[in-house]
């Protein structure tokens, strides 16, 4: 067998690194200047510092409260093998919000400045094409796409359209064998020469860019439609650093939803003095993303020595009492943002984050210069939209809705305005690009399993998705192996009524064919023949020829009246009932009380398997889809695997702690 090539070199084999892979969570973007006017490097650079610069000025109109779950979006100049771009790499961490965000950014630089190309990657690789899964062509497979060593450049964003290099372009390699299919992926050098020199053989499809970019289908309203206030009851010292830097709030619940025995000491030491104590406390409402929102809201957590006693008296209050509840709410939530802050400030893991810094800075000012000083609950009553109070809705899900919305039975009530959320919250679960994804999640799978195009082998795969490196004589044994198959549909009826035990078709001609002919009388002629071998040597006389048949005809009516017993006796037995509820429920007929109890839960047994029958397929194969994904636990597995095959992401899920449980 052939040993796969790959592109390592070994040392002194014009080695130049080893093989880069971005790291997780990450979104790389390389941006480049294609203008065969600009005749200068000087020329090039201005072009792409204005390019710079209007990226700056989107992202401030754009992202005016945006808070970005780790690193924003961001442009910086690099060169290199002769080439000249602006690149960006950032980590958004579990926000996938954040990646949708930077291509939507990037689609709308490409329309102000049409000879920009853009080339935009992830972990996984081309996750334009991954999105677009389903509406690829047969030639366009991983291996040609692939971009996980940030090297391969076959899909591009130029004038808000999505752009790809056909093969045609690639020129095969010299180590190829002369029947292997052309399946080099460009380089990066390659692919600038291709759309330079020949750009009319670029490929754009409306149907795969409609998909690619379905994610983005409610930008810009999304935008804002991602972000949810909530006030908190927090220290007035952390009231202030939040007014001041409010991007803050993200690094803290990260640093609270990735906390750690080593982080958590200075919290759960009764002798530490916290940065912010449970004291002089306020409410105030604070900015989060969903995503941080739904991280900090599902965890559950011991709460510090030094927050014990407050949360007791206020968890003090009768279930009636709504406002009792809704303070120990924000108490509770405020005891998890101040421990985030906590572990923020004293890990000294965090001592090179910016962020982390300029709190120091302002906690220093705080206590040192005398002119700065802490807000007065006055001030804070002026603060923009300080007793915002958005809706929880989209973090409930009922799952009758959830059917209803699979069903399309929600299709006549008014539609959401898409991405954003008023006085009047949208109908159904969740919210409105929840339903919408979920709809289109159940929509490929059902489109996956109703291809018409696959046989019995499966799902039909593409050539160029076979292993090159299988020999030929395995490939033909098994061509030769799938050639044999066959599919007999009588034997396989015939071997279902077996496994089922009902009687075969032939034995029930047999017994039909007997019972007709014991009816008519010609069942004796039967007998007769049978018992005629006996006595070939009277065959001469006639009176014993009458004799003979009257013996055969009382035989044979012994023989049918046997028949007919055994039959009632089986029919009794229910052997031969293939339908045994109404049989049952003649057998409890007429007994005591407990019988009739028991007639009338063997009907309501039918009519649950009857409602069982009619319960939308749309629902349970959603259900099933997300338990199978949740069950993997992180890990590869089948229905992680088919949904990528569709071009699905799905979030990593947290199980769900038993009640009562504390979690650290």
């Amino acid at each position: 067998m052939d040993v796969p090539e790959d592109d390592f070199k070994g040392f002194g084999e014009g080695f130049d690194g080893f093989p880069k892979r971005l790291p997780e969570d990450c979104v790389e973007y390389s941006l480049f200047i294609i203008d065969s006017r600009l005749k200068s490097q000087k020329e090039l650079l201005g072009r792409l510092e204005d390019v710079r610069k209007e990226s700056l000025q989107l992202t401030v109109s754009l992202l005016k409260e945006y808070i970005w779950q780790r690193e924003a979006f961001k442009l910086e100049l690099e060169g290199g093998k002769g080439l000249l771009y602006l690149h960006g790499l950032t980590n958004y961490g579990d926000s996938v919000e954040d990646e949708w965000l930077i291509v939507y950014i990037l689609k709308e630089l490409s329309i102000k400045f049409p000879d920009l190309w853009i080339k935009v990657v992830d972990t996984d690789g081309e996750f334009l094409l991954i999105e677009a899964a389903n509406a690829l062509p047969r030639w366009l497979n991983p291996e040609i796409a692939d971009n996980r060593a940030s090297r391969h450049s076959c899909v591009w964003i130029n004038k808000n359209r999505l752009r790809i290099i056909p093969l045609s372009a690639a020129p095969a390699s010299s180590s190829a064998k002369a029947t292997a299919p052309v399946s080099r992926p460009l380089s990066l050098e390659e692919a600038k020469e291709t759309i330079t020199s020949t750009p009319q053989i670029l490929i754009n499809s409306p149907l795969l860019e409609e998909e690619a970019f379905y994610r983005l289908r409610n930008y810009p309203s999304q935008i804002t439609a991602s972000l949810h206030h909530a006030p908190i009851a927090i220290p007035r010292k952390l009231a202030y650093l939040l007014h001041d830097r409010p991007a803050s709030i993200a690094p803290a619940v990260e640093a609270f939803y990735l906390r750690d025995p080593v982080a958590l000491k200075p919290l759960q030491s009764s002798s530490s003095t916290l940065v912010f104590p449970p004291a002089d406390l306020v409410v105030v409402s604070t900015r989060f993303t969903k995503v941080l929102y739904a991280q900090l809201k599902s965890q559950q957590f011991t709460p510090p020595e030094s927050w014990k006693d407050i949360l007791s008296r206020s968890g003090k209050h009768a279930p009636s009492d709504h406002i009792g509840v809704k303070k120990h709410a924000q108490l509770e939530l405020g005891m998890k943002v101040a421990s985030g802050f906590e572990i923020l400030l004293t890990d000294p893991k965090n001592g090179d984050n910016r962020i982390v810094r300029e709190l120091k800075i302002l906690i220093e000012d705080l206590e040192t210069d005398d002119d700065v000083t802490l807000p007065t609950d006055e001030e804070i009553s002026k603060w923009k939209d300080v007793n915002r109070e958005d809706d929880e809705i989209w973090l409930d899900i009922n799952f009758e809705d959830f059917e209803r919305e699979l069903d399309g039975k929600n299709k006549s009530k008014k539609p959401a305005v898409p991405g954003t959320f008023g006085a009047e919250p949208p109908q159904g679960f969740g919210d409105a690009k929840t339903q919408a994804d979920l709809k289109k999640m159940v929509e490929r799978f059902e489109a996956f399993l109703n291809d018409d195009a696959a046989g019995i082998d499966g799902a039909e795969m593409d050539d160029m998705d076979i292993d090159d490196d299988e020999d030929d004589d395995d490939l033909d044994d098994s061509e030769d192996e799938d050639k044999d198959v066959s599919f007999d549909e009588k034997e396989f009826a015939k071997m279902m009524r077996e496994m089922m035990g009902m009687p075969s078709e032939e034995d029930e001609e047999a017994a039909a064919n007997l019972t007709k002919a014991s009816s008519t009388g010609l069942g004796g002629s039967r007998i007769r023949e049978l018992d005629s071998s006996d006595d070939d040597d009277d065959d001469d006389d006639d009176d014993d020829d009458d004799d003979d048949d009257d013996d055969d005809e009382d035989e044979a009516s012994k023989l049918k009246k046997a028949m007919d017993q055994m039959e009632a006796e089986l029919n009794e037995a229910g052997a031969l009932n293939l339908n045994p509820i109404p049989s049952k429920l003649a057998a409890l007929k007429g007994k005591s009380r407990a019988g009739k109890e028991e007639v009338q839960k063997a009907i309501e047994d039918t009519d649950d398997e009857e409602s069982d029958g009619e319960i939308d397929i749309d629902f349970n194969l959603a259900k099933n889809l997300l338990e199978s994904f949740k069950s993997q636990a992180g890990m590869a597995g089948p229905g992680g695997n088919l949904m990528g095959m569709m071009g699905m992401q799905l979030p990593r899920d947290e199980d769900d702690a038993e009640p009562g449980m504390n979690k650290n």
